[in-house]
């Protein structure tokens, strides 16, 4: 799956893993720039008792851990050049092997992928692996962002603003002012879907029950925040 940051990556591969005939196996998911290089096989692939200094115990990596499930490779464009290596034989052979071990374990998962990079570029530049590029390739997913499904805007505000009233445990559910979705849809959302969702959260905080939400004290915010022209700023 391709797009920008806060497009919903994530939730679009909660949607493909349930809605699939392996709803009822393990759904994985792995922060690819999240993990220390250092630990990345362990946390993939799982390692033995004894295989490294720390390792007191039997452990079983990620992919291991989604077996008859589906497993989630979010940011796979930071992963570092040897556990592209690693990963691609992973995909190649449907085996692992732990740290440590000396026996192939055969596993069976569906791979979701997952970037906010230009993969294509990293392959020119020697980032990305090619080969490990079209083993991933297999049906890709572009997720626009928000600015591009402004038509989204109203359904997911509705929907954000039911489950942040339930998570902030909010006695009654407010009502939007007239104008409201207008004004939402009129912004470019260059954090997508994320930035809605934090500024839904925040009006709701901000509100306590007090009239309808009209997000103007927010956008007066954003606003104030752009240079101004004869400031004495300028771009470099």
């Amino acid at each position: 799956m391709l797009g920008e940051t806060g497009t919903g990556k994530e939730v679009f591969a909660n949607a493909i893993h349930y809605s699939s005939p392996r709803k009822n196996g393990p759904f994985i998911k792995v922060n690819c720039g999240a993990i220390p290089e250092t630990l990345l096989d362990s946390e993939l692939f799982g390692h033995e008792k004894g295989a490294f200094t720390g390792a007191v115990s039997q452990k079983r990596g990620r992919f291991e851990r989604a077996n008859k499930g589906t497993i989630f490779l979010d940011e796979i464009g930071e992963l570092p050049a040897p556990a592209q290596v690693r990963l691609l034989r992973v995909l190649q052979t449907k085996e692992i092997e732990r740290v440590g071990g000396a026996t192939s374990i055969p596993v069976d998962v569906r791979i979701i992928s997952a970037t906010n990079r230009n993969l294509q570029e990293m392959i020119a530049s020697g980032r990305f692996r090619e080969d490990l590029w079209f083993r991933l390739n297999v049906f890709p997913i572009m997720i626009p962002p928000l600015r591009q499904r402004r038509e989204d805007i109203p359904a997911l505000v509705h929907h954000l603003i039911e489950r942040k009233s339930k998570e902030l445990k909010l006695t009654g559910r407010p009502v939007l002012a007239p104008g409201a979705i207008d004004r939402l849809m009129a912004h470019e959302w260059p954090g997508n879907v994320r930035e809605l969702e934090n500024m839904i959260e925040r009006s709701l905080i901000q509100h306590r029950g007090a009239g309808a939400l009209s997000f103007e004290t927010l956008f007066a915010h954003i606003a104030s925040r752009r240079p101004r022209c004869g400031s004495g700023l300028r771009a470099e």
